[in-house]
């Protein structure tokens, strides 16, 4: 590494970008025969958890803009995996549910985490850290205000 302080290489962001384009794109031949981009399979994963979940859970769990969650809403419904249907308790909440087919996909789906481990051929141990590594950043990144007039 290079002293220089705007070194590219020095740059957590680069380090950050780079890796999540490259796992990502790992993920794009694993998913491809589910009909699942990257971003679907995120909203899948939170709903596999736990359904049904407004727009706004899923929003917040997915750290994604409901503006930007809704379009992968539409795809997966088109396809469908999922249904948005108005809260009973709440009229102005759209709910997300998994269809018998959304649910029946998580069996196919188990096999994707270890599929990934494998393509990147590295330890399991050594993702384990990363992971809480990640997780160390998204919470010191989420205490930060934003600037005024932002």
């Amino acid at each position: 590494m290079s002293d220089d302080v705007l070194a590219l290489e020095n740059q957590v962001c680069f380090g950050l970008a780079v890796a999540a384009r490259s796992v990502i794109a790992l993920y794009r031949p694993v998913l491809e025969p589910l009909s699942l981009t990257h971003p679907q399979y995120l909203v899948m994963l939170a709903l596999w958890e736990q359904e049904p979940r407004s727009v706004k859970n899923l929003s917040d769990s997915l750290a994604l803009e409901p503006a930007t969650l809704s379009p992968l809403l539409k795809r997966l419904e088109a396809i469908g995996y999922v249904e948005r249907k108005r809260s009973l308790a709440d009229e102005r909440a759209l709910e997300v549910r998994l269809t018998e087919s959304g649910r029946a996909l998580r069996a196919e789906a188990e096999k994707i985490p270890g599929r990934i481990v494998e393509r990147l051929g590295l330890p399991a141990g050594e993702l384990a850290e990363l992971r809480t590594s990640l997780h160390t950043i998204i919470a010191a990144a989420a205490r930060i205000p934003e600037p005024a007039g932002a």
